[in-house]
């Protein structure tokens, strides 16, 4: 079967390339095309446009660059109609791929959602919506399927692709020697994978290094970022700067300094104690404030359904707030308590198998079509 892809940042590539890999598993005469990266690359097919030309953060940032973002719509479409797939998978990256399902619709086009948009965090209404455009959905957080249900809509939980990812990692043993690291504690700093996220947050962070000398701060980069973006640091003492081997950052780490997303919750199933950062521009937070509806910015805290690390939002994201809750990470009861938490966190997520399990829901759904 002909499978087009659609996902738009460097997660989503990676997520949707282990989908990619567990397709072919299934269906032998697979073929792919798709938007996304070199990971999705990786497994074959033809890569229509980098996720690098689609990352688009915040209000005021889509805003700015709504005719570019049209234009990729616009292109998308007329590929998807000259290409003419047995479905179209669409993967996390809502403000893009919606607007892809409402087409899809219209054209009888099969549509498939994995990593669903959030829309339990702000404009509920839009569930209404994907029950409409999207044949079917895998979600990947527990309470996803008991919130699409207040719409009388079915959708699959098939797991955490990330728990999947932790299973079967295997740390570098070399790591430290490689990358010439002290004997100190290591925090890590992930400040995020978008130009934006590193604009507002990584010289926040940074700021921290000259009160904590007995620690070595480790900058988990990506590489798909201009290397311009972390010179300013890499000369720093007690600082060093570590491209794309983010998990053996967190193999390593005392404590960690995390941009709200999908990393605060990699952080906690590395089991490492975090305060989570996130400062945007001001018309982008006000407009948002107006719109989140959900109790807690971070992933972990909602899977938990209560607080269990602290959220440093806009505003509050100062350099003494970050130094106090710091100093709180390093202490081995505040440690403790923290990593307890996690481990009832993570007994809410507990299924393995993620990309397999949505690869087998994709197969047989399209193959009942034929």
């Amino acid at each position: 079967m002909k499978y087009y892809i659609i996902a738009g940042e460097r997660s989503g590539d990676l997520h949707a390339a282990n989908l990619m890999a567990e397709l072919k598993n299934l269906d032998p005469q697979a073929e792919f095309r798709y938007w996304g990266g070199d990971q999705m690359s990786a497994q074959g097919g033809t890569l229509v446009k980098h996720y690098k030309d689609l990352a688009f953060m915040g209000f005021w940032e889509v805003f700015k660059n709504l005719r570019t973002i049209r234009k990729f719509l616009s292109d998308c479409k007329s590929d998807i109609l000259q290409w003419k797939p047995d479905g179209v998978v669409l993967v996390d990256y809502a403000g893009f791929n919606l607007r892809i399902a409402s087409f899809l619709k219209e054209n009888n086009i099969p549509s498939l959602y994995y990593i669903t948009p959030k829309v339990w965090a702000w404009n509920t209404k839009r569930a209404y919506k994907i029950k409409k455009n999207v044949d079917r959905m895998f979600v990947i957080l527990p309470f996803e399927k008991e919130f699409f249900k207040q719409f009388d809509y079915e959708v699959e939980y098939v797991g955490n692709p990330l728990l999947d990812e932790i299973r079967k990692f295997i740390p570098n043993p070399n790591f430290s020697s490689i990358h010439q690291l002290t004997d100190k504690q290591i925090i890590a700093i992930l400040p995020g994978s978008r130009k934006q996220e590193i604009e507002h947050m990584l010289g926040k962070m940074m700021e921290l290094v000259s009160d904590f000398p007995g620690y070595e701060f480790v900058i988990a980069a990506v590489s798909s970022l201009p290397k311009s973006y972390y010179s300013l640091y890499e000369n720093l003492p007690n600082v060093k700067v570590i491209y794309d081997q983010t998990y053996d950052v967190l193999t390593l780490a005392k404590a960690a300094l995390v941009t709200s997303g999908t990393a605060t919750l990699e952080t906690a199933l590395f089991n490492v104690p975090q305060v989570m950062c996130y400062k945007t521009s001001a018309l982008t937070y006000i407009i948002g404030k107006q719109l989140v509806v959900i109790p807690y910015y971070s992933l972990p805290n909602l899977v938990a359904e209560k607080r269990i690390i602290k959220e440093l939002v806009q505003g509050e994201l100062t350099t003494a707030n970050l130094k106090s809750e710091l100093k709180l990470l390093l202490t081995e009861s505040y440690n403790a308590e923290m990593k307890i938490n996690y481990a009832e966190m993570g007994s809410k997520m507990n299924k393995p198998n993620a990309s397999a399990n949505t690869a087998k829901g994709i197969f047989n759904y399209l193959k009942q079509l034929k």
